[in-house]
């Protein structure tokens, strides 16, 4: 008896590390929480931004749009339950230095949307410290694949679907704006029913180019691309949106804080973009620290920006 209850709890301790060992190395560096503290001590004026959904919004959290063995991935989806059954979509990332953060940091920005007729989705996607570059580009566009295959389930407008990121997040929205029909950037082993194009990309304080004269080129980058850009030159460029501006690239909305390196290839970006004729705009909010789209008094400003946008684009 002592034999075979010795063996169990062995079976139970390897099953457990086994366990464990799938579950990814969570770095909670970047939290909205210690963010405000920060900038509040500069600018004791913000708040933090809290709309509230209107009743007839839906809040679904915790989807599973993606496995990998005994990994998932899920995303919150926020969407209006009446009106138009066909409605423009936006996939929101979020940023933290493709090492840190998590999805519910778009909750107010999802709201927001949900409110003015939107479907928001915000998406996990793995990060630096569980997979290097290009996995988060997989993931989101797994989730994009998502959102076409369960269109008729929430009334999303395939032909309508936007992309919205913040700072890292940013960096993302712009190489998924800037890679459609690009296989290079589809997972190969990820869902090929559907395409993963998308309408529009919305920028926020996203870099566009990793090795750029406005560009800090720091160690955060070098984590998630495997590298420094002496070591590994190639994957910086290819992580780069500026490199893949081409006919199939979308209009873009750039919204900035005044903090001049979260801008790097921007410029050069909407060169190429005016080059090609596709539209562009840019709104930069003066004195603002990097976070801005967290806080009021930036907050409202910014979400009309975007509206404004939408509508254009998805008229």
């Amino acid at each position: 008896m002592y034999k075979i209850t010795s063996f169990i709890i062995i079976i139970a301790f390897v099953t457990t590390c086994i366990a464990q060992s799938t579950k990814p190395t969570k770095d909670t560096s970047f939290t909205l929480g210690a963010t405000f503290i920060k900038e509040q001590n500069k600018r004791p004026f913000i708040t933090i931004a809290t709309p509230t959904p209107k009743r007839d919004v839906l809040i679904d959290k915790d989807l599973v749009f993606k496995k990998m063995g005994e990994r998932l991935l899920s995303l919150d989806l926020y969407y209006p339950k009446y009106g138009h059954r066909h409605k423009p979509s936006v996939l929101l990332i979020f940023g933290g230095g493709w090492r840190s953060g998590d999805k519910s940091q778009n909750e107010a920005m999802a709201i927001e949307l949900a409110n003015k007729g939107y479907v928001a989705i915000s998406a996990e996607y793995r990060l630096s410290p569980e997979a290097p570059y290009p996995a988060a580009v997989y993931d989101l566009k797994a989730a994009i694949c998502w959102m076409k295959i369960n269109a008729k389930t929430y009334g999303i407008d395939t032909s309508k679907i936007a992309v919205l990121g913040v700072s890292a997040g940013g960096q993302l929205a712009a190489l998924l704006g800037t890679t459609n029909n690009n296989t290079h950037f589809e997972d190969t082993l990820g869902e090929k029913s559907v395409s993963t194009n998308i309408q529009a990309a919305i920028d926020i304080d996203g870099i566009l180019a990793f090795h750029h004269p406005e560009s800090n080129e720091s160690a955060v980058a070098a984590q998630w691309l495997g590298g420094t850009f002496e070591q590994v030159p190639l994957v910086w460029k290819e992580a780069s949106a500026l490199e893949h501006i081409n006919n199939n690239t979308v209009p873009f909305l750039f919204i900035n804080s005044s903090n001049t390196r979260f801008h790097a290839g921007r410029d050069d970006g909407i060169k190429k973009l005016d080059s090609l004729h596709i539209y562009s705009e840019v709104h930069t909010f003066p004195d603002s620290p990097h976070p801005f789209w967290f806080f009021n008094p930036w907050f409202n400003p910014m979400m009309n920006d975007i509206e404004t946008f939408l509508k254009k684009e998805f008229k």
